[in-house]
């Protein structure tokens, strides 16, 4: 027998005398203590039972009935009948009750929000009816020296195109201004005695934007076919007048600032102070009222 083998016996062996020894000493306590009943426990219990035996067959379920029904009265208890006094009612104080951590913050949010889109369409509003003054489209506008203007009506063929003030800036020839004179008021003489117009590029029928006709040498709207010569005086279409013009300013070093915010009417249907006719085909086929 190898050693493993009798260790493992005489664990064994140790564990079966422990557990007779436990059980042995067990049956041997005394267990009464946990709940048993001594003799002399026993004896004075029975001796009280046979007492009682007797005390309950003497006393009957009728007798105890009885003497439950005497115990009850049935006599009315008199009642207070006047009403308690009536307190008057006072209403909360606001700071007292105060105002819950929700409360607060949705509250909040609701003012903040009121508050910026109120100032977002005032501002909106604002701006609306009284647009900037100054620079961008909508307020004064430089497009340059009147010099470079000049050649750039040159190099373009008789146009000249500012697209930041949305206009196009045309000769004017100074034998036609006796003409102009009698017709154009004098925010638009300005320029033109130094030599030049300004006309939006919107057409006055729809408000399309209108090209030039490098053939003909004049403006042809090609939404609706309205024509205008050079200077923006209506020759044909269904245009109710001729262009429309903005007003421009030239400085003394010769600085040209136009005014988009201030639009004149074109002029009235018949006007042409240049006598200037198509100088080749036309680029639509509207026809000449």
């Amino acid at each position: 027998m190898n050693t493993a083998a009798a260790i493992a016996i005489a664990i064994a062996a140790v564990v079966v005398l422990g557990a007779i020894s436990f059980f042995t000493l067990a049956r041997r306590s005394d267990v009464r203590g946990a709940g048993a009943l001594s003799s002399e426990t026993r004896q004075r219990d029975e001796a009280h039972r046979a007492t009682d035996t007797v005390v309950d067959d003497a006393r009957t379920a009728a007798d105890a009935e009885a003497e439950g029904v005497a115990a009850r009265s049935t006599e009315l208890v008199p009642v207070d009948t006047e009403p308690p006094a009536l307190v008057p009612w006072v209403p909360p104080d606001p700071e007292a009750i105060g105002v819950s951590r929700r409360q607060f913050f949705n509250r909040a949010t609701v003012t903040l929000m009121s508050v910026g889109i109120g100032a977002f369409a005032a501002a909106a509003f604002v701006a609306f009816l009284w647009p900037s003054g100054t620079g961008g489209f909508g307020g004064t506008v430089a497009v340059g020296k009147l010099g470079a203007i000049k050649d750039g009506i040159k190099q373009g063929g008789g146009f000249f195109y500012a697209p930041e003030a949305k206009s196009w800036i045309t000769a004017y020839p100074a034998e036609a201004l006796p003409a102009a004179r009698d017709i154009y008021p004098s925010s638009l003489l300005v320029a033109m005695e130094a030599g030049i117009v300004v006309l939006s590029q919107k057409c006055p029928h729809l408000g399309c934007r209108v090209p030039e006709c490098k053939t003909s040498q004049w403006f042809e709207c090609q939404c609706h076919g309205s024509q205008y010569n050079r200077v923006g005086e209506k020759k044909g279409g269904p245009a109710p007048r001729g262009m429309d013009r903005f007003p421009a300013t030239i400085s003394a070093s010769g600085e040209v600032t136009i005014d988009t915010g201030t639009t004149v009417p074109g002029p009235a249907i018949g006007v042409n102070t240049t006598g200037q006719e198509a100088e080749g085909p036309n680029c639509t086929g509207g026809d000449e009222h």
